[in-house]
């Protein structure tokens, strides 16, 4: 193994993470929805468990996780099309559901929700879907309201046509248009990108950034996604066998995860075994100053002492990687994986950690090459007791 020093100045120093709910951003809004405790089983099936959470006046919060693990199910709950088995949720200040009995039907709840596949009525024109839930307005006042909500989707020349006349993005388009038409307190949007092809979704995820931004509306938006939900949100939530595993600002949650799911549902996550030697961490990459290092939670600041062993997280633009002899490695490439602007190497230390180190596209090296392995981050890493 090769000799490297990491020490706290080579690594820009900050706060620790938080394992509990990061509320970044709630202090300078006013709360619209609430859930406290909320649950949902079905069967021996449990959906949706201790589920609690705010959202502030005008933010859109992404809820991101596998498929399965509740973040649907939540959704539901929200809109009305589910109740809960326990917990409560409101709006503003009016209970919408709760253990008691009380429950609010969708169509009363002020609860706009784009479905995945859309849901528009094949007979209708686009702009009689748009208007569908305007039936107690006024003519002349649904009329503008739907010619308003048109122009703010740029489809204000398609009024006319059928869904089938439409393309993806633009049917899109008019399911969100819908659901903004009777202006309500909060839009679900249901993996609103997911019925799209890939060219389309990054412009359409902008595309509907601007159109909530545009009105305002406080926003909850599931997805799948890492990279929708990180750049779209203004807080993300991680959810992950129904429950919610953190939430806070996308930067935070990346930089900071609080458990080992995040870390390794958000991006490429590779750790690092380390033993704590009189206050240095020893690697296969060699050795780091415990004062570079956040723990995930603030009870564990500085108590790497009480651990023999840790797992540090590294992902691939910390790390870089040199061809070197064997005797001097401190691993072996194991993949290469092409991403056009850039390759990704999986290495594997000496002591079988599986680390990936991000490289231009121009640095060609091969698989079963012996390799020397150079930290280059410069934010401290977050570490995590040993699996």
């Amino acid at each position: 193994m090769s000799e490297h020093n990491y020490t706290h100045e080579s690594l820009a120093s900050s706060e620790p993470a938080t394992s509990t709910a990061d509320t970044d951003g709630d202090s300078r809004q006013s709360t619209v929805l609430e859930l406290d405790n909320i649950a949902r089983s079905y069967a021996t099936e449990t959906a949706v468990e201790d589920l609690s959470f705010s959202v502030g006046d005008g933010e859109v919060l992404t809820l991101l996780g596998p498929s399965g693990c509740g973040k649907t199910t939540t959704l539901r709950l929200i809109g009305g099309l589910e109740r809960p088995n326990d917990g409560t949720i409101k709006l503003g200040d009016r209970v919408l559901a709760d253990v008691d009995g009380r429950f609010v039907p969708p169509e009363e709840r002020g609860i706009g929700l784009v479905f995945q596949d859309f849901a528009l009525f094949p007979h209708l024109t686009a702009a009689e879907n748009v208007g569908f839930g305007l039936t107690e307005w006024p003519e002349s006042e649904r009329q503008a309201r739907v010619e308003q909500l048109l122009d703010l989707v740029d489809l204000s020349d398609h009024g006319d046509d059928r869904p089938s006349e439409l393309s993806g993005g633009q049917k899109q388009r008019i399911a969100l248009a819908r659901s903004l038409a009777p202006e309500p307190d909060v839009l679900l949007l249901d993996e609103p990108l997911s019925n799209l092809d890939v060219s389309l979704r990054v412009s359409m995820r902008e595309e509907i950034r601007r159109i909530i931004d545009e009105t305002g509306v406080t926003t909850i938006w599931v997805t799948h996604d890492q990279e929708e939900a990180l750049s779209v949100a203004d807080r993300v939530g991680v959810m992950h066998d129904g429950q919610l595993q953190q939430v806070g600002r996308p930067a935070k949650v990346f930089e900071r995860p609080a458990s080992r799911f995040v870390a390794s549902f958000l991006g490429r996550a590779g750790f690092l075994s380390a033993s704590v030697e009189d206050g240095v961490l020893v690697t296969d990459v060699g050795q780091l100053d415990t004062n570079a290092l956040v723990g995930v939670d603030r009870s564990d600041w500085g108590a790497l002492s009480d651990e023999p062993t840790v797992d540090v997280l590294v992902r691939p633009d910390d790390l870089r990687v040199s061809p070197t002899t064997t005797d001097e490695a401190d691993g072996t490439i194991t993949r290469r994986q092409y991403q056009g602007p850039s390759f990704i190497y999986r290495v594997e230390t000496d002591s079988g950690d599986t680390i990936q180190c991000l490289h231009g596209h121009t640095e060609v090296f091969d698989i079963g090459e012996s390799v020397r392995v150079e930290l280059v981050a410069n934010h401290p890493l977050v570490w995590f007791p040993s699996a």
